[in-house]
């Protein structure tokens, strides 16, 4: 059986995955995942927006990530419950959009993978109770967009509009995940493991993790974050918990390695699952929308017994085991969200007026396997002591256990949270920008990303739309851009590859 994908960044030869994919995914897995995307599609065309329907476009959308779902059956049935909405005889086959004008195919493609990562965003601020009129419609347009004949000028424009709504969603879910925990706040995280049970809780749902420690006060079980869950230990409402004690580990691709024979149990509350060892797969739980072939599903009771029993029996570590980051460091901080760093921001922008602070770098994205992503570390290394670094996402496991020292008491390194964050960055950006009374491309400010799966698709779509230029990004470059539109991009948005942190930084600051 052959398959057809292109949507991460680790695809096969840079061009696409076709006998099985680089993730882990089996041909018969992304063909399902593909029958499911095409029913969302039908879905989207044949009925009026609605509640219901609206929820199941996003959770389809969402499945389709890159090492969400890997269960045949799980894909089956949520594609099932699409089917039986359906009732008109609109045709269309995914597989076209594939296979067709390679220009046509890559804006497509970028409306469809940036959609995918919106619908993750607006799925974990449904969770939470915000919805959005705007958000929820526009899943049905650009959907319904994606099924035509539309002129490349056209879907341009469609691109550049779903950047413009995923601003607007990840500001929803800001709202959400604030509303609920309050405003993250600057904090200190151990990487070590104390000795005795515990869990590990990695993804991005802070709703998930909420529960857990609710249902495990009081047992005797210590809970750690992990990847993308590190920045949960700064918000209020979680850290008050006194059992979350730490980060377990480093970014997701590391995952078979960290937690090989590991004895605690692991909950996997969102992307990104790797395919699970034998060594630890009767540890390994997840839910929501989480799906992995013989791994226990927690359903939407949320009740995680299992996983507290699982850590029992398994009684943790004998003794505390002194782990670290990738660079040795062993204390990360976390919790420089848009409250925090807009906080100080007379203090930034006395700083640049005075000299002290030339240059502010936002590297950010996701981690990977793929070789090449050193870069980054590189990159923050060798950035002059009078420059600043805003991170988020996975890919600052490169380089966020280093100590850069700080600026006027201002820490050079300001971590502000998850991917599912990035808002913040934007929004200090854009408030930096009103403060100088000059426009973004104006800041002494430069962002160099990392990307690897559809999130990040949909946030540097959100920075086209907002017109910010000079963006270099790496490891490589999109498989399913196409020259022309990757000339587009160049053209309008000066978008860039990267290629040394000696010659980048070197033309950064000159």
């Amino acid at each position: 059986m052959s398959m057809f994908c292109f949507q991460c960044e680790q695809t096969a030869g840079g061009t696409g995955c076709t006998k099985a994919g680089v993730c882990g995914k089996q041909a018969d897995t992304a063909n399902l995942q593909d029958e499911l995307t095409n029913a969302a599609i039908k879905l989207a065309n044949c009925m009026q927006e609605s509640p219901e329907n609206t929820e199941l476009i996003i959770e389809s959308l969402f499945t389709a990530v890159t090492n969400v779902n890997f269960d045949n059956n799980a894909i089956k049935e949520l594609t099932n419950k699409v089917n039986d909405r359906i009732n008109c005889d609109f045709e269309f086959d995914v597989n076209n959009i594939w296979t067709g004008n390679e220009d046509i195919r890559s804006l497509k493609s970028l409306i469809l993978l940036g959609l995918r990562g919106v619908a993750a965003y607006a799925y974990h601020a449904r969770i939470l109770g915000h919805k959005d009129e705007t958000v929820d419609n526009f899943f049905y347009e650009a959907l319904r967009g994606i099924s035509k004949d539309l002129s490349a000028e056209e879907l341009l424009a469609l691109v550049l509009k779903t950047g413009e709504v995923n601003f607007k969603c990840m500001e929803l879910l800001d709202k959400a995940n604030t509303v609920t925990y309050g405003n993250p706040v600057p904090t200190k995280v151990s990487t070590e493991i104390e000795k005795g049970p515990f869990i590990i809780v990695t993804g991005h749902d802070l709703h998930d993790l909420a529960i857990l420690l609710e249902q495990t006060k009081d047992k005797g079980i210590n809970i750690y974050t992990h990847g993308e869950m590190l920045p949960c230990h700064a918000y209020p409402e979680l850290k008050k918990y006194p059992h979350l004690k730490g980060n377990f580990g480093t970014a997701w691709q590391n995952q078979q390695k960290e937690f090989d024979n590991v004895p605690g149990a692991v909950l996997f509350t969102t992307n990104c699952i790797m395919p699970v060892k034998d060594s630890y797969k009767d540890r390994v739980f997840t839910t929501a929308l989480v799906h992995y072939p013989e791994c226990i599903h927690i359903g939407s009771d949320k009740d995680f017994t299992p996983v507290i029993a699982k850590a029992l029996e398994l009684g943790g570590y004998k003794e505390n085991q002194k782990m670290t980051g990738i660079n040795c460091g062993n204390i990360l901080t976390v919790g420089f969200g848009h409250n925090t760093v807009l906080s100080v921001a007379d203090k930034l922008i006395d700083a640049v007026k005075n000299g002290a602070l030339k240059h502010i770098f936002l590297v950010g994205g996701c981690d990977g396997a793929k070789p090449g992503r050193n870069y980054y570390t590189e990159f923050v290394k060798q950035a002059p002591a009078d420059t600043l670094v805003l991170t988020l996402a996975c890919g600052k496991y490169r380089f966020n256990d280093l100590d850069l020292g700080d600026i006027n008491g201002i820490p050079r390194l300001l971590d502000m949270g998850q991917c599912n964050d990035a808002y913040s960055a934007i929004k200090v950006v854009l408030e930096l920008a009103k403060a100088f009374d000059c426009s973004v491309n104006e800041l002494p400010l430069s962002l160099v990303l990392s990307w690897y799966e559809q999130k990040a698709v949909c946030i540097l779509l959100t920075l086209l739309y907002l017109g910010i230029e000079n963006i270099r990004l790496g490891p490589t470059l999109p498989a399913f851009v196409s020259p022309n539109v990757l000339n587009i991009l160049v053209d309008n948005f000066k978008i860039k590859p990267i290629t040394t942190p000696e010659q980048d930084l070197k033309e950064i600051l000159e």
